[in-house]
């Protein structure tokens, strides 16, 4: 064969190759269609929210595509990753811990809705009756896990080295008069440990999808002026598309706010 026609061949050979290699590779993420948005959430509230404004973005001429998750870290991790547009779920403190942590530059937008997060117990009807040694269970994301705390020192429970360190963790407890032991856990696993522990500091969302009533079964609860608002979420290359300003505007008018107050009776509160 002439060294023409070899070359040639192996030319062949190598670009089928890398053809083939190609095809084979990761995929690209798909962007979302010009009249679509989607949209990371938790299924209560943030998804039944959603759920409300669809039909009027539908009208506006946008689909909101709902995509419901039962943690903390897979809807920030596909927006991030472009494979999901925006997310709602979240408190600014928990989103800055996960930027600091995963390396990820995600950023509020819109402040919705407060969530204010209680303490339960299937055993116990007063936070005074907890007793010696009482097994408390708690978030184990950073910021949930020092907003639990906050809540416990405020109402007397046990003393942290600065009340207002929204990272606080149980080393920076000072002070446990009734010796607790505490038990830090994945976030939607607290409702499910209700009847095994003494206590439970339990995130709305999840206490509302365990059928829990913040406003009449927690024993304490964050009162109207926390300052833990629950964000819209993107990034820097979509915080003015135009599809996400719709649903920032879709989010925060009189009849969500009307939703919210209505649907949630206390248990979540509009903060706009």
């Amino acid at each position: 064969m002439e060294p023409f026609m070899v070359a040639r061949r192996a030319f062949l050979v190598l670009g089928l190759a890398a053809m083939t290699l190609a095809a084979c590779g990761p995929k690209a993420p798909k962007a979302s269609a010009p009249d679509t948005l989607t949209v990371a959430a938790t299924a209560i509230p943030h998804a039944e929210v959603l759920e409300f404004i669809k039909p009027k973005l539908a009208a506006e001429g946008l689909k909101l595509e709902i995509k419901v998750f039962n943690d903390y870290v897979q809807p920030n991790t596909q927006v991030a990753e472009k494979r999901i547009d925006v997310n709602y779920f979240q408190t600014l403190p928990y989103l800055e811990d996960f930027n600091r942590q995963k390396g990820t530059a995600l950023i509020p937008l819109l402040g919705v809705h407060v969530e204010p997060i209680g303490a339960y117990s299937a055993k116990w009807k007063t936070i005074g009756e907890l007793p010696d040694g009482a097994t408390v269970a708690i978030p184990n994301d950073g910021s949930t896990e020092g907003r639990s705390l906050i809540l416990l020192a405020k109402n007397g429970v046990i003393g942290l080295k600065d009340p207002n360190n929204a990272l606080s963790t149980v080393k920076d407890i000072t002070s446990n008069p009734k010796n607790l032991k505490f038990k830090e856990l994945e976030a939607p696993a607290l409702p499910r440990v209700l009847n095994q522990v003494d206590l439970a500091v339990i995130n709305t969302n999840y206490a509302l999808d365990a059928k829990l009533n913040p406003a009449k079964d927690a024993l304490v609860i964050e009162d109207k002026t926390s300052p833990y608002v629950n964000y819209l979420v993107g990034r820097a290359d979509n915080k003015d598309d135009p599809r996400v300003k719709k649903l920032e505007a879709a989010l925060t008018t009189p009849e969500v706010k009307a939703f919210i107050e209505q649907k949630y009776a206390g248990a979540v509160l509009p903060a706009f």
